[in-house]
């Protein structure tokens, strides 16, 4: 590819999302507006900006890339990431909007009365931003290796930067015009190639480079234990992200909450046909990728091997500009949600706080990208999935969905998921991928059921500190709230109940 024309991508995708980002500026003047949108963001819209942020770039090259590994093994990815929106929907995201929390630990401060837990799930958010946002920096460092040549920090730098100005700038708000427009771009920028590179094929009858490969790497197939541990970190893991879930708390109420996430469902559903038309394509047509130890480079590269010449190029350039924006958008609804949890629990929760804390937010995984090395992207952001199933979701369903849940236990059962769930990638991480035995390689199958178990224990143990507010609390998650219409309406009435009767001369 044209170094040329990456770089013109890139930079054309960095402008269009700066633009958007200050656009957004114009009309973010409150506090409520940094952190929720002041609740006012409607479903598709809300919708698009949460395709836009969860479509990462392990979405974006690397289930394209780990089927042209594995196979059909790899399509547990993509229905593992749609599913666990199934689960969200059911689960979480109407009672969560209706705990009027900001963030996650507002909502298990106020579910067990606990600053203590409150302290736990705010080290626990940040860990679990800053490790979903290093394989965005890696993803970033590849593209820009691979399609311009130039250094892969330079990819890294460029997208902290980019995040840095649009957050800074306008906080949620902002960042919801450009997640919704980045949605849009991705989608295009993976539809237009796979339909151009049908035709080509159809036009010219090519045939496969190759016989179609069964196993290229050489590794043994993944069995039943990983398949059935993968889809629980997916499933669970989709439960307790910050960046996704602080998106149901822009909504207006929770009936667009769930309207969002059926949305949701459908927007990811369409996605998800293209990384797997690509990676099927790439077993047939670039096998030789898979064993030069390029496989997430196959979205960038098919392109340009099946059409070749100016629309080739072309056509690469968009794909180019559609993985910065997997970059962009879902490291800055990271950096948006770490914010607002540094800003309140540190900087004191003010406009300014949320700016300092966005740029703090940014800043520390890049240093993390910088000091470690780009593993299969899937793969790593699945371990994230993994450890955020072991943690964040069980105190989020058991706060939800059961009153015994007290604050020693949720602080335990968060604990236990973190140390088990993250000593095996620590594990895994100094024993390298052929070394590490396939039940660390893949612990949410285990790490995840002995959270939850530690969880329930002991809070059966502890039962004497469930909060005195537990019915109000409870009371408040899992009643509907009236459409925005009707609230209104009954405020109007009950005004005007309240003012004077001025009786005619004539009735006195």
């Amino acid at each position: 590819m044209n170094p040329v024309v990456g770089i013109a991508a890139f930079v054309a995708v960095s402008l269009a999302t700066a633009a958007i980002g200050f656009y957004g500026l114009r009309i973010s003047r409150t506090t409520g507006d940094f952190y929720v949108a002041s609740r006012t963001v409607p479903p598709w819209w809300n919708a698009s900006a949460i395709g836009g942020e969860y479509l990462s770039a392990a979405s974006f090259l690397g289930v394209a890339g780990l089927i042209l590994l594995s196979g059909t093994d790899a399509l547990w990815f993509p229905v593992g990431y749609t599913a666990g929106y199934l689960m969200l929907l059911l689960f979480v995201a109407a009672p969560l909007r209706r705990s009027g929390a900001y963030t996650i630990p507002d909502f298990t401060e106020s579910r067990l009365d606990s600053k203590a837990v409150r302290r736990v799930t705010s080290l626990i958010v940040v860990m679990v931003g800053w490790l979903y946002i290093v394989p965005q920096l890696h993803g970033a460092a590849l593209t820009i290796r691979i399609t311009t040549g130039l250094p892969s920090w330079v990819g890294s730098v460029a997208v902290v930067v980019v995040v840095c100005l649009t957050v800074v700038a306008g906080g949620m708000r902002s960042i919801t015009f450009v997640q919704a427009f980045q949605y849009w771009l991705k989608l295009t920028a993976l539809a237009v190639p796979v339909i151009f590179m049908l035709l080509a094929l159809a036009g010219t009858g090519a045939t496969p480079l190759a016989e179609p490969v069964t196993n290229p790497t050489g590794l043994p197939p993944a069995g039943m234990y990983q398949n059935i541990s993968l889809l629980v970190a997916l499933l669970f893991g989709t439960l307790g992200l910050p960046h996704v879930l602080v998106r149901f708390y822009t909504n207006p109420d929770g009936q667009s909450a769930r309207r969002t996430t059926l949305i949701v469902l459908g927007l990811l559903s369409v996605f998800y046909l293209f990384p797997t038309a690509y990676g099927l394509a790439g077993r047939l047509f670039a096998p030789d990728l898979a064993q030069r130890g390029q496989a997430d480079a196959l979205v960038l590269l098919l392109p340009g091997r099946l059409i070749g010449g100016t629309a080739g190029e072309l056509l690469s350039a968009l794909v180019v500009a559609g993985a910065f924006a997997a970059f962009l958008s879902t490291t800055s609804g990271l950096v948006v949600s770490l914010a607002g949890v540094i800003s309140q629990d540190v900087l004191g929760g003010s406009v300014r706080g949320f700016r300092v804390a966005a740029l703090i937010s940014a800043t520390v995984p890049l240093a993390f990208a910088f000091s470690t090395d780009s593993l299969a992207l899937a793969g790593s952001v699945g371990l994230v999935f993994a450890f955020t199933a072991s943690t964040l979701c069980p105190v989020l369903l058991l706060g939800i969905w059961w009153r015994g849940l007290t604050d020693a236990g949720a602080i335990a059962g968060m604990l236990t998921g973190a140390i088990l769930c993250g000593g095996a990638m620590v594990a895994g991480a100094i024993l390298g991928s052929a070394a590490t035995p396939f039940w660390l390689a893949q612990p949410a199958a285990w790490s995840v059921p002995a959270a939850f178990a530690v969880m329930v224990l002991a809070s059966r143990t502890t039962s004497n500190r469930v909060p005195a507010t537990i019915s109000r609390v409870m009371t408040r998650l899992h009643t509907p709230e009236r459409p925005l219409e009707t609230v209104r309406q009954t405020a109007e009435r009950q005004l005007v109940e309240r003012l004077p009767v001025e009786r005619h001369p004539t009735e006195r």
